[in-house]
């Protein structure tokens, strides 16, 4: 197990490593498995790798190499083991530090001081999360509000354009009937007129043909030639 972590150090992802070291993400992967098959221990979760430093430097090393990758591989791996044991060696000092450092009431002191500040700066991130999330529910409640409203709104807006539309197409609808009730009137009137005219007509006709008829008569009787012609303009 890996006890060369710092702690708070930072962990990265196979494309985070893609960028920091300039290689694709598939070379990131077969560089991992290259160390791996000669005894490189990672950090995993799952399946997955978790790189920290110390590995990007490894990655960087087999990418710059000109030997075999087995081989830079090997000397990765040794050099690890190397910063292993001197990390385990410094484990196993750290409990006799550990307990002398309790009898110190001052050097005690710090280090509760120092988890009470670290417990005070979790407690505030938490605080900032929470206040962070609220204001996250708070904005998300508004934007389905504004997204109710504006739904609401244009669902109005398309019944009262509709609502204006069937009114707009009733009233044309009723301004062409009574116009055509107009334009039926008016032409009943002509034609009414167009007959009386033609009524006229025949009577002027009429007349005229009798008085045609009465002059002829006139006209054959050469004896009662002026007592005819008084007798007509008299009638």
């Amino acid at each position: 197990m890996r006890r060369d972590i710092q702690p708070n150090e930072r962990a990265f992802s196979s494309k985070d490593v893609a960028e920091e070291v300039g290689i694709a993400t598939p070379t990131v992967r077969k560089y991992g498995q290259i160390l791996e098959r000669n005894g490189y221990e990672f950090l995993k979760d799952g399946d997955r790798r978790i790189f920290v430093q110390s590995d990007i430097g490894a990655l960087i090393a087999l990418r710059d190499t000109d030997k075999p990758l087995d081989d830079t591989a090997k000397d990765l791996v040794h050099q690890q083991k190397e910063r292993l044991e001197s990390s385990n060696e410094t484990e196993i000092a750290i409990p006799d530090t550990y307990n002398n450092l309790t009898h110190d009431p001052h050097q005690l002191k710090e280090v509760l001081m120092f988890v009470v500040k670290e417990l005070a700066a979790t407690r505030e991130m938490n605080f900032q999360l929470t206040n962070d999330m609220s204001q996250l529910k708070t904005k998300v409640s508004r934007l389905q509000q504004d997204h109710h409203v504006i739904s609401s709104s244009i669902g109005n807006s398309a019944q009262k354009t509709n609502a204006k539309i069937e009114k707009l197409t009733e009233q044309q609808n009723t301004h062409y009937e009574t116009l055509l009730q107009q334009e039926k009137q008016k032409s009943e009137l002509l034609q009414k007129e167009i007959q009386n005219m033609r009524d006229e007509q025949k009577k002027e006709w009429s007349s005229q043909n009798d008085f045609n008829k009465r002059l002829e008569v006139a006209m054959q009787k050469p004896k009662e030639k002026w007592g005819g012609l008084f007798s007509i303009f008299r009638k």
